[in-house]
């Protein structure tokens, strides 16, 4: 899909882009697959901030969608292409032949009339989803599992695609969108192809509203702050920060700060970070 501009008629308006939706189907979505969102402004039960910056936005229902894409040898008719609100990427409603209706992640280039499998037998083809024992060698994969059974839990966001590299026994090694190499179970299944909406990234907003209705607050300069709320704050006019290196409101380092634990239990699933080391 591409991306659409508008004529300059605001500020906004000229900086402003969207993806164009006109690919996507013209209908209400399912009604049985949708579940309502409580919103907490990013409060606890006592009433208190715990997260900053969220709050407001647009009300919304949440989708159920199947990551674990367990309904085994029975081919899906893809219905509708529709948008989530809830998610970058778009999601396709299908129908299995005994009735049931599922919503999964749409791949790239998938459209409505085509048919999805999942199952060791399936065909190299977007949408099919299989054991990765079962996929070809240099193959592009989204919605993948890390333990098999619980579903998709990798490359699930826009336009994303991991490539499998090479099988070694029982795992194999898999390229995440990244750059970082990990291994992954042979039994765990992946979807081929490529995330839908691969224009995603280079939408501009255009403006602050849009931004609010995603449901996210704006940010406050530490430098403007009181130095009660800030190791930025206070001084007289512009101060500098003071310190060796801008910190976060807790006083933690903001540029660069390691938080991955020293012996975390996944280092050894990993081949290669994704700065290379």
């Amino acid at each position: 899909m591409a991306i659409k501009s508008f004529k300059p008629t605001t500020p906004s308006r000229r900086q402003m882009t969207v993806v164009d939706y006109r690919g996507l189907s013209k209908v209400k979505p399912e009604k049985s697959l949708l579940e309502s969102l409580k919103k907490t402004a990013g409060r606890n039960s006592y009433g208190r901030i715990t997260v900053r910056h969220h709050g407001g936005g647009n009300k919304r229902k949440y989708r159920i969608i199947d990551f674990k894409r367990d309904k085994v040898g029975m081919p899906a008719e893809v219905k509708t292409i529709e948008y989530d609100p809830n998610r970058t990427a778009f999601i396709a409603l299908v129908q299995y032949e005994d009735g049931e209706k599922r919503y999964i992640l749409a791949p790239h280039g998938l459209k409505v009339g085509d048919h999805v499998f999942s199952g060791e037998g399936a065909d190299i083809k977007p949408g099919n989803c299989l054991p990765i024992a079962n996929i070809p060698l240099g193959t592009m994969i989204h919605n993948i599992e890390l333990i098999p059974g619980r579903g998709g839990q990798l490359v699930r966001s826009a336009g994303g695609a991991a490539q499998l590299m090479a099988k070694e026994g029982a795992a194999a090694q898999v390229r995440l969108p990244s750059g970082e190499v990990r291994y992954i179970k042979m039994n765990c299944h992946a979807t081929i192809g490529q995330v839908s909406n691969i224009d995603q990234e280079n939408q501009n907003r255009g403006k602050a509203g849009k931004t609010r209705h995603l449901g996210i607050r704006p940010t406050v300069r530490g430098s403007v702050m009181n130095p009660c709320d800030h190791p930025h704050g206070g001084g007289e006019g512009k101060s500098p920060i003071g310190r060796p290196g801008p910190v976060t409101p807790w006083g933690k380092p903001a540029l660069g700060y390691k938080t991955r634990k020293k012996n975390h239990r996944t280092d050894k699933q990993i081949v290669k970070r994704r700065n290379g080391k």
